[in-house]
């Protein structure tokens, strides 16, 4: 990313929260070191499920604290939902908002979704307080479901 962008993102969020800085770069870091073992994964539906539209999608963690954005705690995150996505996004700034990513920053563990009739993908990815992943991202596995259109 283009360092002028980077830093008027920084700039940002330096009013939002206390950041740490890198002692090898000088930027500040603005991802958050997640606990040991920390896993997030998606509870229903499963990999390869057929389902009607609405979707209820119910999210799961162990070894990690699930808690609303903005307030910094220790061990913890909130989660953050991609659908159809083929990319990842950056892993070293906040998460954007859109149709694809949604972002869970109450604490929300579950959620009901409006998706067209076909083949979605689902993946769980966890973001700190900033919604910025942590150092070794905590994600779930990509699972398949399949809208059914009748």
């Amino acid at each position: 990313m283009n360092t002028d962008i980077k830093f008027a993102v920084l700039s940002l969020l330096l009013a939002l929260a206390p950041i740490a800085v890198s002692e090898s770069s000088k930027l500040p870091t603005l991802s958050s070191v997640a606990p040991e073992g920390a896993r997030v994964y998606i509870i229903s539906p499963t990999d390869g499920q057929i389902v009607s539209s609405p979707v209820r999608v119910v999210f799961g963690s162990d070894k990690v604290a699930i808690s609303p954005a903005g307030t910094e705690v220790a061990d913890s995150g909130h989660h953050h939902l991609l659908i159809d996505l083929d990319a990842l996004p950056s892993m070293d700034l906040p998460l954007p908002a859109s149709n694809e990513l949604i972002h869970f920053g109450k604490g929300q563990t579950e959620t009901i979704l409006t998706l067209e009739p076909g083949e979605h993908s689902l993946q769980l990815l966890l973001g700190n307080y900033i919604h910025v992943p942590h150092t070794q991202p905590v994600m779930s596995p990509k699972i398949t479901i399949l809208v059914d259109g009748s």
